[in-house]
């Protein structure tokens, strides 16, 4: 044990990656490493497979990939600015004609050790054993021979390869997870730090799920407090090409105790934090715990890989103080992260900006006061944070060089434009709310009916059949009623997209838009949505997130931007308009539905996070419902006959931003049939018959019970 400091200032970084593109990663990759530098770190943590991005995909089957890392690499290790500090860096490396997701650490223009991960993620949206392969052999490093474009900058032809750790001049020994390898249960860390190694760093790419920071911060610090240890943590942030948002917060935590934190959610394409630490703190907290000493006296060593680097002695910063943890409510989750990945999308495709059906409902409100908050960020981003590269990204898209954003609303003039598409069965309730929110985010506004474009297909289909369709108000049938209500809903699409590509045409401008849609995670589920309707866009913000939270959202959107016309959505009862309203009929969400949106919460998470079928979803939910019996399974049956039925409209579902777990998006998700047997026979026979065994046992204890109390 010793008293006296061995003072070590570390780097965390997040970083906007973008999948293949090589150029710009490099770039952020230099500035976050010269950053840590200015900062006085001698440890800079980068993010997992950073030098290509982490969503390449199946473009990690290519050869191009692996070539454009090592060319790229080679330019990391020519760069004389980066000398002076132990870099690590990700990338795929094959070894041995096996390709593995590597770590890369290098110090002073030399490959210090390529450690291969562990611990594949593979559920959800993740896939990394569909290309690479984990590293079986434990606390093994053996020979890689580098190729000849690094061989070439680094005159080294063999460096340390597998499992091992990073031991430096003065006896600090420095292990290395990457994203997985923190989640697993047996965790790397804990074999490592009873071998003695005091500084843990870990390379993730961790996209945002609503409320998941709270979980991945209290891991880190418990894990720590556990086994005692500085981790350095740092993850990608931003939108790298697909449906998920990286949500960056880098981070340094000490025995359980948080030093420094990042931003979960922003504009910046880089972040560095930096602490500075004391590595006798990690020996002296360990050496208190005699039960760990003895499993440490007993542990199996690691392979160490020698660095001609001191950490100690070099730090003349004073030691960074502990800090609580920062968490965003789910509200505000859903203000910062879907507009965050709207930016990069916006930005990176080159479009001028965003159209969105404005319904006058609160699902499109949501998505409208979603770009209001990025427009508030850009603001904010260029006004406050001086942000050089947002501005040039403003400036690009609205094809103003000299432009400067200051008014959130002027901005969203720029970016946004809304439009509400009428027909004989909208109200003016709808249009106003549409309008008057269209005025307090600042949007550019139009107000169209379409009956004219409508009344004219409806009148080509009776020119050649001498048929005309009526809806089921006015005697129509089951299938005219929905036949009439899609033809609007597609026609809203079509006009959409029609506007959306003219628009700014019309108005003396240049580019065309991207087309939001708006349908939230519940309807998606229940495929309660009109195929190729206004469900169908090129981004939908909210589509894995449930009405519930979107309804909260709205609330706290009240509260932050204060616009009146929120409060009317909120008391709005969710309605298509498809159908003619009359004196004894009004459709609604729910009543089409014929379960709540409270009720389909609950039935996804079951059946996607909790794997329940039509059976065990019934058993679980006889646990949380207080209900009949016979209405439970009622409402079980014509879920999952819904489902079957519509299930194949998931395969053409917009590409939505994840933050639940259980978004039924087909594409990366959900991957399941779009083909099903909705009869569901033995399954829901297995329904019935726990229906009569439940009815049976409630009237054998009302018997029971009356008998009973006539004894009395």
């Amino acid at each position: 044990m010793s008293n006296s400091p061995l003072k070590v200032c570390v780097a965390a970084c997040s970083l906007n990656q973008w999948a293949l593109d090589f150029d710009g990663n490099y770039s952020r990759i230099c500035s976050t490493i010269i950053q840590a530098k200015e900062q006085g770190a001698l440890i800079r943590v980068g993010t997992e497979l950073e030098i290509c991005g982490y969503g390449c995909y199946d473009h990690f089957y290519e050869p191009d990939t692996l070539q454009h890392c090592w060319q790229t690499l080679a330019r990391l290790l020519t760069n004389a600015d980066l000398r002076g500090i132990l870099v690590f860096t990700g990338m795929p490396v094959m070894h041995r004609g096996v390709l593995y997701n590597c770590l890369i650490a290098f110090h002073n223009q030399k490959i210090v050790f390529i450690k291969p991960k562990r611990h594949l993620a593979n559920e959800l949206n993740y896939r990394e054993m569909r290309y690479f392969v984990n590293w079986k052999r434990a606390r093994h490093v053996e020979p890689f021979i580098l190729p000849k474009q690094i061989n070439s900058v680094t005159r080294q032809v063999k460096v340390p390869f597998g499992d091992g750790v990073i031991s430096t001049l003065d006896n600090i020994d420095i292990g290395c997870e990457t994203c997985e390898e923190l989640f697993v249960p047996h965790s790397p860390h804990i074999d490592m730090s009873l071998d003695d190694v005091a500084i843990f760093i870990n390379m993730s790419a961790s996209h945002h799920i609503l409320r998941k920071l709270n979980y991945r911060v209290d891991l880190i610090m418990h894990s720590m407090k556990k086994v005692g240890g500085v981790y350095i943590y740092s993850n990608q942030k931003g939108c790298d090409g697909d449906r998920t948002y990286y949500d960056g917060c880098p981070m340094v935590v000490v025995n359980g105790r948080l030093s420094a934190q990042g931003t979960q959610f922003g504009l910046q394409d880089t972040e560095v934090v930096t602490a500075c630490v004391d590595v006798n703190d990690v020996l002296n907290y360990r050496s208190a715990v005699m039960s760990r000493s003895h499993q440490a006296a007993s542990t199996e060593h690691y392979p160490r890989i020698n660095v001609d680097l001191a950490l100690g002695g070099q730090c003349e910063l004073p030691l960074t103080p502990f800090i609580e943890p920062r968490y965003h409510t789910p509200e505000e989750e859903i203000c910062y992260g879907p507009a965050s990945w709207l930016w990069d999308y916006l930005r990176r495709s080159k479009m001028a900006g965003f159209f969105l059906p404005l319904s006058g409902g609160i699902d499109s409100a949501s998505v409208a006061l979603i770009v209001s908050s990025m427009c508030h960020m850009i603001v904010y981003a260029v006004g406050e944070d001086n942000d050089n590269q947002v501005l040039r990204d403003v400036r690009a898209l609205t094809r103003l060089p000299n432009y400067t954003p200051t008014d959130p609303s002027e901005l969203c003039e720029r970016l946004f434009v809304t439009c509400y598409m009428g027909t004989q069965n909208s109200t003016k309730t709808t249009e106003n709310r549409a309008m008057a929110l269209a005025k307090d985010i600042g949007s550019y506004h139009i107000n169209i009916n379409i009956d004219g474009i409508i009344s004219a297909i409806v009148t080509a289909f009776s020119l050649f059949t001498n048929k005309t369709p009526k809806f089921k108000a006015h005697g129509g049938s089951q299938v005219e009623n929905m036949a009439l209500q899609n033809i609007q809903a597609r026609t809203r699409m079509v006009v959409g997209y029609f506007i959306a590509q003219l628009i700014n045409w019309s108005r003396g401008k240049s580019g065309s838009m991207l087309v939001l849609s708006s349908a939230n995670v519940d309807e998606n589920l229940m495929g309660y949505l009109t195929k190729y309707d206004c469900s169908s866009g090129d981004l939908n913000p909210i589509g894995s997130i449930c009405k519930r939270d979107l309804r909260s959202f709205v609330a706290h959107s009240k509260t932050v931007f204060g616009f009146p016309s929120i409060e009317a959505f909120l008391d709005a009862e969710p309605t298509a308009e498809l159908e003619p309203i009359t004196d004894t009929y009004q459709q609604t969400d729910e009543d089409d539905m014929g379960l709540t949106y409270d009720e389909l919460n609950d039935i996804g998470k079951l059946r996607k996070i909790e794997r329940c079928g039509p059976y065990f979803m019934y058993k679980r939910l006889s646990c949380m419902w207080e209900m009949e019996p016979k209405e439970l399974g009622d409402k079980v049956k014509l879920f999952f006959q819904k489902y079957a039925i519509n299930r194949h409209k998931a395969c053409i579902i917009t590409p939505s931003y994840l933050c639940e777990q259980y978004c039924p998006d087909d594409n990366r998700f959900d991957l399941r049939p779009f083909l099903y047997n909705p009869k569901w026979d033995v399954q829901f026979r297995e329904i019935d018959n726990s229906i009569k065994i439940g009815v049976l046992a409630k009237q054998q204890s009302m018997q029971g019970g009356i008998e009973k109390f006539g004894k009395k």
